[in-house]
């Protein structure tokens, strides 16, 4: 029988845990590694491979090269978001696309509240004052609180539904727009469905946690940022295509709402010339919400438990293409 294998393409040797190639080897599993570029690399390297693993950013899990891959069960993106990977394609060939979110969901739930606090709370124009001089301190009064906000969330996945616990002692109303998220998790979590024009109108705050998709991408543009409070605060932790940036500058312009919090942009790594940068009422950080001082190894073991599920037959953790036919007979498993 041939030996179950597993490529990941975008690492070498000296960024891969010292335990990584061990734990694989003990599961019985042939490992094999390198920062491929082009397609003719992912081929050399991974054309037999039963689980192609990406760590990064790394693109070549597209329409074109999946199909060529004829062994391969699972595709397996360590993080969060998916859309480096065709899943369309990957769906139709019966690969299972994989990823790691429960790495990530409390350092990114922690980061959109900060966000949210930093923004409202005028944080780094404050400190900025409080290092020259305290003549008009009164500039920045009133200041916002939190206390019974209403915070509509898009999407309602692992992170808002980690945020809606975080920030329950605040006593806020949590409005929810996620047409995939079934009645009873709403209800067990205490928070009511809206439409995406409801949840933007009535909300105080809105953070945005949803997955980038062809249905997701530019959903919050000039039409919906108009529906929105002139004293809302926008959040993005999710990623940076799901606002279009240029409906959002000119938001801000306009003052139709009043500031952002971003982890995320449209172009990554964006720079000091996007427009967006103008404005004291938004706070920016380097996509950075995920990372914590547990979530890097944490990441790197969800995604080994991943393979040997995989290796083992079971369906791994978490997948996001629930449709999937897969290629190869696979258990669900109980954790």
């Amino acid at each position: 029988m041939t030996q179950f294998k597993v490529a990941l393409i975008d690492k070498t040797l000296d960024q891969i845990p010292d335990w990584v190639p061990g734990e694989l080897e003990a599961a019985g599993i042939h490992f094999v590694y390198s920062n491929c570029q082009s397609a003719d690399d992912l081929l050399t390297l991974a054309q037999d491979v039963n689980v192609l693993w990406i760590y990064g950013g790394n693109q070549l899990a597209n329409a074109e090269n999946l199909p060529k891959l004829k062994d391969c069960i699972a595709v397996i993106r360590s993080g969060s978001g998916v859309d480096r990977i065709n899943v369309d394609k990957a769906t139709e060939l019966g690969m299972v696309v994989v990823n790691t979110p429960h790495a990530h969901h409390d350092a990114v739930s922690d980061h959109a509240i900060a966000l949210m606090f930093a923004v409202g709370r005028k944080m780094l124009a404050q400190d900025k004052y409080s290092r020259t001089d305290w003549k008009n301190r009164d500039a920045f009064l009133p200041l916002w609180r939190l206390r019974q906000k209403t915070i509509g969330l898009i999407g309602f996945g692992l992170i808002p539904q980690f945020l809606v616990r975080k920030l329950a002692g605040f006593e806020p109303q949590f409005l929810v727009y996620d047409p995939f998220a079934p009645d009873s998790l709403l209800e067990s979590q205490r928070v009511r469905r809206a439409d995406l024009a409801s949840l933007l109108s009535q909300s105080d705050i809105v953070s945005i946690h949803t997955p980038l998709t062809a249905e997701t991408h530019h959903l919050i543009g000039e039409a919906e940022l108009k529906q929105m409070k002139s004293d809302a605060i926008l959040i993005n932790t999710a990623r940076g295509p799901v606002i279009e940036e240029t409906a959002l500058v000119k938001a801000l312009e306009e003052n139709w709402i009043a500031g952002a919090g971003l982890d995320v942009f449209e172009v990554e790594p964006t720079t000091a010339e996007n427009p967006l940068m103008q404005f004291d009422n938004i706070v920016v950080t380097p996509h950075t919400a995920g990372f914590s001082d547990e979530s890097v190894d944490l990441t790197w073991r969800l995604s080994v438990e991943a393979c040997i599920d995989l290796a083992n037959g079971y369906y791994p953790r978490s997948y996001v293409n629930r449709s999937v036919k897969p290629r190869r007979e696979l258990q669900t498993k109980v954790r």
